[in-house]
């Protein structure tokens, strides 16, 4: 008797020239489904931004014939493991960045911030003189942070710019540590920093998903869960899927807790976008999850009174995967 394997999620990202992106656009769509790999790639002049998942040995087949397309020795990647896919399928897209920042003058091949390994990350941003920022959106930061850290509360990615200039002086802040999901957007924040004048930059190699992977929980300053962009919707410190769901309407990230809100109605809205509905999209929207419902109840029914539960865990329902599907294509469009 065999035992089922879990699927692998690796995440990686590499900022270097690439010759013809569109001909490794090709390649990598063609050979990604040969290896039956789920997931996206982004891929631009400046460099490549994945997370995939499959089988680790399809993965690593195929990281290392990347590595030799690009004449890399070794990309540095983040790894994790679900029971299913957390991806429906395998998108190759050719963009103008490879994470959206909208000032194409920063170039983390010249200009980039200090690396702070996850096991040196504490030391630096408990001391008093360093100012910590959280560079992800609103709905990131509501799900989880690292203590001390100021949430810029910014939509998107492209807004942290102005955040910076409205609210902080090179003169004044000597030292600004900052970080991000794995890494990413660090390296076009910190480059945009030093191009600002401020002096000592400092964000966190790999991001949040490589400081849970090496530092011990007892050890960690991370507070909550982490979000990510498929359809687990966060982590916990053992990188295994948290609590949150998403809600239908808005996309929000939305806890048991927030559940219990008045203003909460399953498939229908959430404290956050309640009273954002029309009375036909309110009907709609009611009439889609009475559907899912009864699909549920059925299921229940023939399988056990456990299965509501571990579907919601294990394999989120179809009305899920279709929205989540919409709102990844929104994220991963730049915005990750």
């Amino acid at each position: 008797m065999t035992t089922e394997q879990p699927i692998s999620i690796v995440t990686f990202y590499r900022f270097m020239t690439i010759a013809d992106p569109e001909v490794l656009t090709d390649w990598a769509r063609n050979r990604g489904e040969e290896l039956g790999l789920k997931g996206i790639f982004l891929i631009a002049e400046e460099g490549i931004n994945t997370t995939s998942a499959g089988a680790k040995t399809k993965l690593e087949t195929f990281i290392h014939e990347l590595e030799d397309r690009l004449g890399l020795e070794q990309l540095v990647t983040k790894w994790s493991t679900y029971d299913i896919s957390p991806f429906r399928r395998w998108r190759v897209r050719h963009k103008k960045e490879i994470v959206t920042f909208q000032q194409l003058d920063i170039n983390p091949n010249d200009c980039v911030g200090t690396y702070v390994k996850p096991k040196d990350w504490n030391a630096l941003i408990e001391r008093d003189d360093v100012v910590l920022l959280d560079t992800r959106n609103d709905y990131e930061y509501k799900v989880g942070t690292f203590e001390g850290a100021i949430d810029p509360d910014i939509k998107t990615f492209t807004e942290f710019k102005d955040f910076v200039r409205e609210h902080y002086d090179p003169k004044q802040h000597k030292h600004v540590a900052m970080f991000c999901t794995g890494g990413i957007r660090c390296e076009k924040a910190s480059g945009f920093m030093l191009q600002e004048g401020f002096e000592n930059v400092y964000h966190l190699e790999g991001g949040i998903l490589k400081y849970l992977e090496e530092v011990p929980e007892e050890q960690s300053l991370w507070n909550g869960e982490c979000f990510v962009f498929d359809y687990r919707v966060t982590v916990d410190h053992q990188l295994k899927r948290g609590t949150f769901d998403l809600c239908y309407s808005c996309g929000w990230p939305i806890s048991l807790e927030d559940k219990t809100h008045v203003h909460f109605e399953e498939g229908v809205s959430c404290a956050h976008c309640f009273g954002s509905l029309d009375e036909k999209a309110l009907k709609r929207a009611r009439a889609r999850q009475e559907q899912v419902n009864l699909a549920l109840k059925r299921e229940t029914e023939h399988f056990g009174k456990d299965h509501q539960e571990a579907k919601r865990l294990d394999k989120p329902n179809a009305m899920h995967i279709a929205k989540q599907k919409e709102l990844l294509q929104e994220y991963m469009a730049g915005e990750r």
